[in-house]
């Protein structure tokens, strides 16, 4: 059993959020383990002209993130990659958290310009700007013949 400090019991993977789950069945993201769920959280803020998106995205450097845009959805993908050829001189992983691995997230956007799209990425948060489209204006009132 590994020492308190480590946060964790020898019982969290199994009694989590999907009591009596058998833990290899669980679709469990290698990059964050169990706390996968906790990844990418998303505000979208609307303002007069535009929506304001930010992404949670810690620990990603800038070249990691990769933003598409494609039939009206925005997808975010963000890859990280770890060293694995990297060794130790001395001492060895008591506990080794840290994977490689990729997650995605995608958002209707409509008919938008890619040109229109802003992006920047600073302190772990990508910061998006998207312009509102104009809103269509659909008749009051239409009669239809019945032939």
């Amino acid at each position: 059993m590994l020492p308190s400090i480590f946060g964790e019991n020898l019982f969290d993977d199994f009694f989590d959020d999907d009591f009596m789950r058998f833990p290899v069945w669980g679709g469990r993201n290698p990059l964050y383990g169990k706390h996968a769920k906790n990844l990418m959280k998303t505000d979208v803020r609307e303002t007069e002209n535009t929506y304001e998106v930010d992404i949670d995205l810690p620990g990603f450097k800038k070249d990691e993130i990769n933003v598409d845009l494609r039939d009206g959805y925005l997808t975010i993908r963000a890859a990280k990659g770890l060293d694995k050829d990297e060794k130790e001189k001395e001492g060895k992983y008591i506990r080794q958290e840290r994977y490689a691995g990729a997650c995605s997230r995608s958002f209707y956007v409509g008919d938008v310009e890619a040109k229109d799209i802003s992006a920047k990425y600073e302190d772990g948060i990508l910061k998006l700007s998207l312009p509102k489209q104009a809103k269509q204006e659909l008749p009051k009132h239409s009669t239809i013949a019945i032939g």
